[in-house]
């Protein structure tokens, strides 16, 4: 049975159909792999029994994990807050209804930083997820857990949900492909916000195979979500093809500026080489308000969460603590169940909405973030897609940027530009430091062109081997 290690999701499904393997031993091989490395706490919970599912697909059978801030009917959803802890859903998410229809089976959820607020998954209140390449050194945020969960091979593939580089940032950290879809192209009802704006579930996964038929699954119009976008459904396996001939790509001159890690700029330039050699063009091309990117993430992001947790105020649902009045209840509530990087959030987002600020902060930053689109507008008129580094570091110490806020937000510098623009685009593994760290490569492409992003990323894995690689848990 170790040999499920090797073995993508897709594979499984595979040997499940032909009979070579069943459902129930598959589920089982995976929950007994992650009892057995409860240490990086990378699950909040897991089921004794998959959540009930029918249907078929190309995964039919294959376990996988969910992020704690997608709704599972039944299960306990808590975003990894207190003021969430005992939290029950009432209804399911629309990809984890597409999922049940698919027929894969939910193993559990995933570790998260509060409500999302986070770059490290330091921010739990059940502690944080650790690296599975070192457990001295966080897996990335906020999607931390289902990544780590991927990498360590505890389950194929997972989902997570992506605000400001939540998928991307934490595969970069792990080793692993995340996905981040357009904006409306996966549905976010069921999905608790951190930033309407800004929020898309996506896919975390050891390879773009399996990233490609679970975006199959999840992707597509939904009449409940509001932003979803009326678009044709695509079949994004078939975009995986090795030809790349004749493909332009763009690397913008800001993001290899100061501050990027000298192993990462090398192994970016080194993953344009390789696309050269397949037949693609490198462009040298000018994103010019990168640098404005972080300031107006955090204002529109921080002034969209604040709003969103209004709704936590010990009265609908999940804690109450004991008090004495309607106002009492707010204070305490919220002054237990929220941790500290919210309450920062909360902060933040309420003084840029609020009289004699909104337009100083909030109305500027909503300019500032037309001009950061346009910049893409105009790059996409050179170029197919845009290769970057993830981030401009490996995966950094515990506690190490903890006490320092502006320089953990400064980690998803070259992530937040994409969910600012509502662009597609996916981290994957090209590489590795001298510490055996992983390093990640970022594509971007315009606006519901997965399938331009899935054809290159697949061309790269197909001469490469980093996606192939699995940490040593011992």
């Amino acid at each position: 049975m170790d040999n499920l290690l090797n073995l993508t999701g897709i594979q499984i499904a595979e040997d499940i159909k032909n009979g070579k393997l069943s459902e129930t031993k598959a589920y089982s091989f995976f929950k007994e792999r992650i009892k057995k490395n409860t240490n990086l706490n990378a699950f909040v919970e897991t089921y004794d029994v998959p959540v009930e599912a029918g249907g078929n697909s190309s995964l039919k059978g294959v376990p996988i994990a969910i992020k704690d801030n997608i709704c599972i009917k039944g299960k306990r959803i808590t975003c990894a807050s207190k003021i969430l802890s005992s939290h029950i859903s009432a209804y399911d998410a629309t990809v984890i209804k597409r999922l049940k229809d698919a027929g894969l089976k939910i193993i559990g959820t995933t570790n998260m930083d509060e409500f999302a607020f986070g770059s490290s998954t330091e921010n739990s209140c059940y502690g944080p997820a650790k690296n599975p390449w070192d457990i001295q050194r966080v897996p990335g945020g906020s999607s931390g857990g289902s990544a780590a969960a991927v990498a360590a091979r505890l389950i194929p593939f997972a989902l997570g949900s992506d605000t400001g580089g939540s998928i991307r940032q934490p595969a970069s950290f792990c080793g692993i492909v995340g996905f981040k879809p357009s904006y409306g192209r996966v549905s976010r009802y069921g999905l608790i916000a951190f930033g309407s704006s800004l929020d898309q579930i996506g896919p975390l996964t050891t390879n773009f195979v399996d990233c490609a038929h679970l975006l199959n699954i999840i992707c597509g119009f939904d009449e409940h979500d509001s932003t979803s976008a009326p678009i044709e459904k695509k079949d994004f396996s078939k975009s995986l093809v090795e030809d790349i001939k004749g493909l332009k790509v763009g690397m913008p001159r800001q993001y290899f500026a100061k501050g990027i890690d000298e192993e990462i700029k090398s192994a970016i330039l080194e993953v344009g080489r390789i696309l050269k050699e397949k037949g693609a063009t490198i462009i040298d091309i000018d994103l010019p308000h990168t640098e404005y990117a972080v300031a107006t993430y955090y204002i529109i992001g921080s002034s969209e969460a604040s709003s969103n947790l209004q709704r936590f105020d010990g009265i609908k649902y999940g804690l109450r603590e004991p008090a004495s009045g309607l106002l009492d209840v707010y204070k305490k509530t919220r002054g237990v169940g929220f941790g500290d990087e919210s309450k920062r959030r909360i902060f933040l987002g309420t003084y840029s909405l609020s009289s004699g600020y909104y337009d100083a902060y909030y109305v500027r930053a909503l300019k500032v973030r037309k001009l950061i689109k346009k910049d893409f507008d105009e790059a996409f008129k050179k170029v197919d897609v845009i290769l970057t580094p993830t981030s401009p570091t490996p995966a950094f110490k515990m506690g190490e940027k903890s006490t320092d806020p502006l320089s953990m937000y400064l980690s998803d510098i070259y992530t937040i530009s994409v969910n600012l623009a509502g662009l597609p685009a996916v981290s994957f593994p090209c590489g590795s430091t001298k510490n055996n760290l992983p390093i990640g490569a970022q594509l971007i492409a315009k606006d519901f062109d997965e399938e331009t992003l899935i054809r290159a990323g697949y061309s790269y894995q197909c001469v490469t081997d980093y996606h192939k690689r699995i940490p040593d848990l011992k």
